[in-house]
């Protein structure tokens, strides 16, 4: 796959969480969407790094932020919504394809942010932050369709 635009990238969501029964739900309605990863860092130096900190990798970390319109009767915005208002975990799918073939973050989410932004000459929208949750589903970070082997490795 050579370069994408955003604008063909794909976001899924599902009620209830990924495990939760059901298919999964494009979101449709969505503007701009930023998925943040990033991962904790471990010092490990010793007096043998000829004086160089050492750090390896430790928990990693993963955030989406996005934008849509304000519509309350838009089924996805509802249930993002919903999921904030009444504390509920959502099943996110964040994408660069479609749900069997597309590589991105897969988990168990809830909705940390729901603003409203009311700009004068645009139409009312949320901005929304997700991270992931407590959840019997672990994330997954998936490539072409499939998890990837995660979490394994000694650092060394």
């Amino acid at each position: 796959m050579g370069v994408k635009l955003g604008k063909y990238a794909k976001l899924y969501y599902k009620v209830g969480g990924v495990a939760a029964a059901g298919e999964w739900i494009e979101l449709k309605k969505v503007r701009d969407v930023t998925l943040n990863v990033d991962k904790g860092e471990a010092d490990v130096t010793t007096r043998d790094n000829a004086g160089w900190k050492a750090m390896i990798g430790a928990l990693k970390n993963g955030s989406v932020d996005l934008k849509m319109p304000w519509n309350t009767a838009d089924e996805g915005f509802v249930a993002l919504m919903e999921s904030f208002f009444l504390d509920q975990v959502i099943g996110l799918s964040i994408l660069d394809d479609e749900i069997d073939v597309g590589t991105g973050l897969q988990a168990d989410f809830e909705v940390f942010k729901f603003n409203r932004t009311e700009t004068l000459e645009e139409a009312l929208s949320a901005d929304i932050t997700v991270k992931p949750t407590f959840s019997d589903t672990a994330p997954v970070w998936l490539e072409n369709g499939a998890p990837i082997a995660t979490g394994t490795g000694t650092g060394a």
